[in-house]
């Protein structure tokens, strides 16, 4: 499989992510057919940078619900998604299962 298609489909699925909701880079993983994957689909959040249209990179956690990564990072991602409604304490989402988006049963 070629890194672009992956990063790709990572990106197209993340840019489906519902404003003020989340998922898991392994959601990401299974969603796509490679559930196997999900640390690739951390690579590929983590190379969206440039891309059009933006990808939402911070509707992207950790599947226990911790913003993971550097300190600037991960307050930059707690502040975007505080202004999307999300509830965060200790760099972890609340209600986690309330805003939890799983692609595989969410997508329409």
């Amino acid at each position: 499989m070629k890194h672009d298609l992956f990063f790709e489909q990572v990106w197209d699925l993340t840019r489906e992510i519902p404003k003020g909701r989340v998922t898991s880079y392994g959601a990401i993983a299974k969603a796509i057919g490679t559930p196997n994957l999900s640390r690739m689909v951390a690579r590929a959040i983590g190379a969206c940078g440039a891309s059009q249209p933006p990808v939402p990179y911070y509707r992207v956690i950790s599947s226990n619900g911790v913003l993971s990564g550097d300190p600037s990072s991960t307050a930059k991602r707690q502040e975007l998604l505080e202004n999307e409604g999300v509830e965060i304490k200790n760099l972890k989402v609340q209600n986690l299962k309330k805003v939890f988006w799983d692609p595989l049963i969410d997508m329409e």
